[in-house]
């Protein structure tokens, strides 16, 4: 997938299209051939002429002011994390021509942390793959093994979706995820590959994909249903590696004292290795294209 010649124009008419008359508030008259505000709306509310905007939208002029932006961006709903995006598509960074690929390699120290860890846990790379995981985290899920990705066993693996009763929340998340940490670096030959894969295989990625979500990693309340153990609810934190900012320790961990808490130290329990450290895997350098969210 190339990168595409008008990025900012893309991201304005996704955003566009989902807001409603009725949110912005004018009038929802005559018929709408496509959903969302027409491009004379949003320049009405914004207070630029409509012509200015139409430029916007088809990349003939890429330098609006913040003020303009900061202007579109109210019409358009947009919260701090898609108008830092937002801001980004202007003032993009040359591409970089012939890249070779670079390596998220997990360090030693991150690896023995995994080990120490009573709590699942695992490392994952930008493109959310799996890149190192402890014995509690594979027997959690066994799909956080080496070499497997979230993303694409959320969307293809009916295993995977049938251990989040919530899967489809959890996709949006990680789009908007994905959205957030790639920016306009979307020449990556690794993310390339990954979605375009996912735009093949899955008419729901396409979907939320031509949203234009973003949204940046927070901690989560995840709740899973085990084969073996129930459902229970766990806590999802992201965790940054100092010294290799595309990576991140993820850890579930349950609330003190709840029945989630007793599920999981019963599988700890039945699957944790006797010898600790000797059920961690860590990855070996794994080649992927991109400066080296997770």
């Amino acid at each position: 997938m190339s990168k595409t010649s008008n990025a900012l124009g893309t991201f304005l008419r996704a955003r566009r299209a989902l807001v409603t008359p009725e949110q912005a508030g004018v009038p929802d008259t005559g018929v709408r051939r496509v959903p969302g505000l027409r491009r004379e709306e949003v320049a009405m509310l914004a207070g630029i002429s409509a012509d200015y905007y139409l430029r916007l939208e088809r990349g003939r002029d890429r330098n609006p002011s913040v003020q303009v932006l900061e202007s579109i961006a109210r019409v358009l709903r947009l919260d701090d994390d898609h108008f830092a995006h937002l801001l980004s598509l202007v003032a993009e960074a040359p591409r970089r021509r012939g890249r070779r690929t670079r390596q998220e390699t997990v360090p030693t120290g991150v690896l023995k942390l995994l080990d120490s860890l009573v709590q699942p846990a695992f490392v994952e790379g930008r493109y959310f793959d799996v890149l190192a995981s402890n014995a509690l985290a594979r027997a959690l899920d066994p799909r956080l093994a080496v070499g497997g990705n979230q993303l694409r066993d959320m969307f293809l693996d009916p295993g995977q979706q049938a251990l989040y009763p919530e899967w489809k929340s959890v996709t949006e998340c990680f789009i908007a995820n994905l959205r957030q940490s790639v920016g306009t670096d979307i020449d990556d030959p690794r993310f390339a590959e990954l979605v375009g894969e996912l735009s093949l295989a899955s008419p729901l990625f396409r979907k939320l994909w031509a949203r234009h979500e973003v949204r940046g990693q927070r901690g989560t309340p995840i709740r899973l249903d085990h084969p073996r153990i129930g459902e229970l609810t766990l806590n999802r934190e992201r965790l940054s590696v100092g010294g290799a900012e595309s990576l991140q320790v993820v850890v579930y961990h349950p609330d003190a004292g709840s029945e989630s808490a007793e599920k999981l130290a019963l599988l700890a329990s039945a699957d944790m290795p006797v010898r600790a450290g000797s059920g961690s895997s860590g990855a070996p350098a794994r080649e992927t294209n991109g400066a080296v969210p997770g």
